[in-house]
């Protein structure tokens, strides 16, 4: 693939570069907020040699490229001149929705979390897989849990969830178009060791630790998403306000004095508390579920997950499936859910790749299929499942197979990261690997039945 060609030809298709307001990518995505829609020529994206679909969803327009999508946004940033604007000075983008849309306020919702959650999600992934390798050494008895050397490499894996809020604080400062470093700062007070031990000292006092007179609320936020996000949201609004009625003369010096006092403070009081409590009520009602209907969940996740990969909405869910890691120290619902889902798109694609006497489409779905088992689904879901729906089908039911009997064996996730081959070795419980082997079951229950339900219906036709 030419990347600068492919970049080429997708810059005046969207409206060029005056038409972007901002541009991040995942792990197959390039994901554009533009200032008018309607000047993207979306039949024309689709066309594009290299291009394996468009989506329109949650306030972005999304460009689906495959693996190779970090070079293509290279390009593109680099011939759009994208790099030279700066993070903080791009413009407000949640505010208002884009010409030609109309943004309700779930795609608002789901836009949002997506534009947080996307730029940490390599943090987050190597985190994964560092915990995934951890729990290789220790099965084959290459480390002790007791040597220096696991305990080394396991805080360097605790290290992203550790200090996860400051992550997202940089995130989301892009989001809500405030300063991230002053944001930076606000989620390193909510991870300062001072103020842990305050906290632990007036635990121990068996008194509350007060400011201006007034009790904060004895709370973790080590690893917590909800209280960052809702603290840096808050400081969107302080710093115009901070900026206003600053004279001009020092300005310099009492707009991030006034930002950082009154979020930090507002944080530390409200902010911080009621998003705290938000995440560990999540996580209780997750449990809750999971002691009443453990296999519904996963089995829902498991079949609707391509469905929701379409539309964007599997934003909303992954946040759930990290806050239960953190919060319970396992995921039971979202994690097994998601490998049975993608594994069976592989599935799925690999049966298509079997039966067609369509060499480029056999070529297409081997790679895809083989990507979708590792734990990236797109190039399959778009380039093969979705395009002749009858493999969409049977990657939902394999999907859902998967996820139920995943539910019913009570497989559990110990950490976050892409689901797939890659990485199941984070399913490696401390109860040996009993977990592991029952997530290998669900996921080949996936992968069988999407292989035999794609096979049986699949039949090669013209696309359309």
């Amino acid at each position: 693939m030419n990347y600068e060609q492919l970049a080429g030809e997708i810059l005046p298709l969207i409206g060029g570069k005056e038409n972007i307001v901002s541009l991040v990518h995942c792990a197959t995505r390039l994901r554009f907020n533009l200032q008018d829609n309607t000047k993207a020529d979306t039949q024309k994206l689709k066309a594009a040699k290299g291009v394996l679909g468009v989506v329109n969803s949650g306030g972005q327009f999304q460009i689906i490229i495959g693996n190779d999508v970090s070079h293509v946004y290279a390009a593109v940033n680099k011939l759009a001149g994208l790099g030279e604007k700066p993070a903080d000075a791009a413009p407000q983008t949640d505010a208002k929705p884009a010409k030609g849309e109309k943004k309700s306020l779930a795609n608002r919702f789901f836009d949002t979390i997506s534009s947080i959650f996307t730029p940490v999600l390599p943090a987050i992934t190597a985190a994964g897989m560092l915990k995934a390798v951890l729990s290789l050494l220790v099965a084959f008895h290459v480390i002790d849990t007791g040597s220096q050397s696991y305990q080394i490499i396991n805080f360097m894996a605790d290290a992203a969830f550790c200090f996860l809020p400051i992550l997202l604080a940089n995130s989301c400062a892009k989001k809500f178009n405030c300063n991230p470093y002053l944001a930076i700062m606000v989620g390193g007070i909510l991870l300062h060791p001072k103020f842990i031990a305050l906290l632990a000292a007036s635990v121990e006092a068996g008194e509350s630790l007060k400011l201006f007179g007034l009790p904060i609320y004895n709370a973790s936020y080590s690893s917590a998403v909800v209280p960052i996000i809702l603290a840096v949201w808050f400081m969107s609004y302080v710093q115009p306000i901070s900026e206003k009625i600053s004279p001009k003369m020092v300005k310099y010096f009492t707009v991030p004095l006034i930002t950082v006092l009154v979020t930090g403070v507002a944080t530390l009081m409200v902010l911080g508390p009621i998003g705290y409590i938000i995440g560990d009520g999540i996580a209780q009602g997750i449990r809750l579920l999971e002691s009443y209907a453990g296999w519904l969940v996963p089995t829902l996740i498991g079949g609707l997950f391509p469905l929701m990969v379409m539309t964007g909405t599997h934003y909303g869910v992954v946040p759930i499936g990290a806050n239960n890691v953190m919060s319970l120290g396992y995921d039971a619902m979202i994690g097994p859910g998601a490998l049975s889902s993608n594994i069976a798109q592989g599935g799925a694609a690999l049966a298509v790749a079997v039966k067609s006497k369509n060499g480029e489409l056999k070529s297409l779905a081997y790679s895809s299929g083989l990507t979708a088992v590792c734990g990236i689904t797109e190039p399959a879901l778009y380039g093969v499942n979705a395009r002749f729906k009858t493999p969409l089908y049977a990657a939902m039911a394999g999907g859902a197979s998967g996820g139920l009997l995943a539910g019913i064996l009570g497989v559990r996730r110990f950490s976050t990261g892409a689901s797939g081959l890659m990485t199941l070795p984070i399913y490696l419980g401390e109860n040996g690997i009993s977990n592991l082997l029952f997530a290998i079951i669900a996921a080949a229950t996936a992968f069988v039945v999407a292989f035999i339900v794609s096979f049986i219906l699949y039949k090669d036709r013209p696309e359309g």
